[in-house]
């Protein structure tokens, strides 16, 4: 009893002092990508990008200006995305389509480059993420309204006129507002995972959780890095799947199955939970990219065994 409670203190302390050090890189990223992206809705230069990306944003179902927070997303993460996307003028439709975008691909040079050093290239690791983020959002866009291309307050969100104090004003109280709520999500996971790391309750959830790896169509064998991935996230849990992986007990197939499993599908905790302040729903934040990355190993494993077949003709001489 007295270990246990030593090791959740342990846990905790450690959790916490992450958590710390992850809320302060945050807003080293939010901050001045918040008031950047406040300048240039209060000055309307967002707005001349009209033109150039309106085609590719309109087969994602989005109004031109969702091409800030995706950009962003794409290269600097789902913070960042989310500070540009707070002082946005969207609607709560668009900015669910954003999010389920960014949620598969997000952080796509680290992450790519984290997959590349574990078993899969990392220009098909880019390559599917973003292929599956554009199917996932062009299907959900399907069940959500947006018949509207420009949100209808645009007008009151872009007051070319106002006062520079006042947009600073609703600016500050906008970020501050968010980075409270964020800085208890953040605290809140990350002392959770620790315990469970100091714990060592990642092997019994595995164990636990073989039924479901099935349904995913994961070999068991990928069991344990799909958890932390899921958990932990591609960041986080770099550093033990590359050394998983070094042991060498996994195919090339398996790798594969289990890369695009977690590319689209990871950091199931942290990162959906990031978009609940904007108001999203947790069905579109956690269903979809579940659904996605499910369908995507199957399409992947009758690949596979097709390419498996036409070689063995081959090598027999067959037609």
């Amino acid at each position: 009893m007295i270990k246990k409670r030593e090791l959740l203190k342990k846990g905790f302390v450690t959790g916490f002092l992450k958590g710390w050090q992850g809320f302060l890189w945050l807003l080293k990223i939010m901050v001045p990508i918040s008031f950047l992206t406040a300048l240039l809705v209060w000055t309307g230069w967002i707005y001349q990008i009209d033109t150039l990306i309106r085609p590719v944003m309109g087969l994602l179902y989005l109004p031109p200006v969702a091409a800030f927070p995706l950009l962003i997303g794409m290269f600097s993460g789902i913070y960042g995305a989310i500070a540009a996307m707070v002082v946005l003028p969207l609607t709560e439709e668009q900015m669910t389509l954003i999010a389920i975008f960014l949620l598969s691909a997000h952080c796509l040079i680290q992450e790519s480059v984290i997959q590349g050093k574990s078993g899969l290239h990392p220009l098909k690791a880019v390559i599917f993420r973003l292929l599956s983020a554009t199917i996932t959002v062009i299907i959900v866009a399907q069940f959500l309204d947006t018949s509207l291309t420009e949100p209808a307050a645009q007008g009151s969100f872009v007051h070319r006129s106002e006062p520079f104090l006042e947009m600073l004003q609703a600016w500050f109280m906008t970020t501050f507002k968010l980075t409270i709520e964020i800085f208890f999500i953040i605290m809140f996971v990350l002392i959770l995972l620790e315990i469970f790391r100091v714990l060592d309750w990642i092997r019994p959830i595995v164990r636990i959780s073989k039924p479901f790896l099935k349904i995913l169509g994961l070999n068991e064998k990928v069991g344990t890095l799909w958890i932390i991935a899921a958990i932990f996230g591609l960041g986080l849990g770099a550093a033990a799947i590359v050394e998983e992986v070094k042991e060498g007990n996994l195919s090339k197939r398996d790798l594969e199955g289990l890369h695009l499993s977690i590319g689209i599908n990871h950091s199931l905790i942290e990162d959906p939970a990031l978009f609940l302040p904007l108001g999203l729903s947790p069905f579109w934040l956690w269903v979809p990219r579940l659904i996605m990355a499910m369908v995507a190993v199957r399409l992947l494993t009758l690949w596979q065994s097709v390419v498996v077949k036409h070689s063995k003709k081959r090598l027999r001489g067959l037609p």
